[in-house]
């Protein structure tokens, strides 16, 4: 049973009408995922891909009251009331792949999701797909290549990095073993699902019997994963890879990659990787070294 998108997952797609959101729509219709319609104020009335266009997120939900997931493709100006909209009429899960949301907006977005329980993976999130079951969002590319990456298998993908989603899926691939779900996380400062979120879901399912996470210098959310194996919420085999570590030799405050990859004194790749090594967590050298460690335990 894979972990956030099942069969019964009906997507509604928030900017359907712009070329990314199309693009992803017709992306998860390919791959067989339920997309039910799509939302763009002033459209309402028209179709995209033979799915119905609404001017508000309310108006599908009284169409299509068991949508369970949106898909956001809108500018980042638009990011909080797209999200806001989807809290408001009780969607249960937000995927948004919206990048350079101001981290006010994401902040307000994110503890008004948790107050009503709603999960949101992103900001800045390619989505995640389950092998043979369904994607949310783009993650994989055309369908052609997807299937070329993703096969099901039993283990478990988590990454900070949109491309290493589907190169670390795709390792995984060339070594015989097959994912149970993929998920790109998000690259923002500020993740609206975390590892140790994803961790205790793929905890609980049967079909994952490992998990790899592509990981950063930046941030803090690794060790949220140490307290959680202290409390034994994850007890699955774990392999990590940590990029960055160069970035210890840097000039002082030269700016690399995204905004997740601002990096708190005292808790950068070294930091990181002593922590988690100290509870059982593979640490991986280098990313194509993640498949050897997990591969005993698939």
């Amino acid at each position: 049973m894979p972990i956030l998108i099942n069969k019964q997952t009906k997507v509604l797609v928030q900017g359907i009408t712009g070329n990314e959101g199309e693009k992803a729509a017709k992306a998860m219709l390919d791959y067989g995922t339920n997309v039910v319609g799509g939302v763009r104020p002033g459209k309402g009335g028209e179709e995209v891909l033979g799915k119905p266009v609404f001017n508000t997120v309310a108006e599908a939900v009284e169409q299509f009251p068991d949508i369970t997931t949106t898909a956001i493709y809108v500018p980042p100006f638009a990011a909080k009331a797209a999200i806001l909209e989807d809290i408001d009429a009780g969607i249960p899960q937000i995927n948004t792949i919206i990048e350079r949301v101001p981290i006010r907006d994401t902040a307000y977005c994110l503890a008004s999701a948790r107050e009503k329980n709603i999960q949101i993976i992103g900001p800045s999130s390619l989505g995640y797909i389950s092998p043979g079951i369904g994607r949310i969002g783009v993650v994989g590319g055309p369908k052609a290549q997807a299937d070329e990456i993703f096969t099901p298998g039993s283990i478990g993908i988590i990454s900070r990095s949109g491309g290493m989603t589907n190169e670390v899926s795709w390792q995984v691939r060339k070594a015989g073993l097959g994912q149970s779900t993929a998920v790109h996380v998000g690259g923002d400062l500020l993740m609206g699902t975390t590892y140790a979120d994803l961790l205790k879901l793929f905890e609980k399912d049967e079909q994952t019997k490992a998990v790899i996470i592509f990981g950063e210098h930046g941030g803090s959310y690794e060790f949220e994963i140490v307290d959680l194996i202290k409390n034994k919420e994850y007890t699955k085999p774990l392999a990590i890879y940590i990029g960055g570590k160069f970035a210890s030799t840097l000039p002082e405050g030269m700016n690399i990659g995204h905004a997740g990859a601002i990096v708190e004194r005292g808790k950068g790749a070294v930091e990181k990787s002593q922590a988690l090594s100290e509870v059982g967590v593979m640490i991986a050298d280098r990313y194509e070294d993640l498949v050897e460690l997990i591969k005993p335990y698939s």
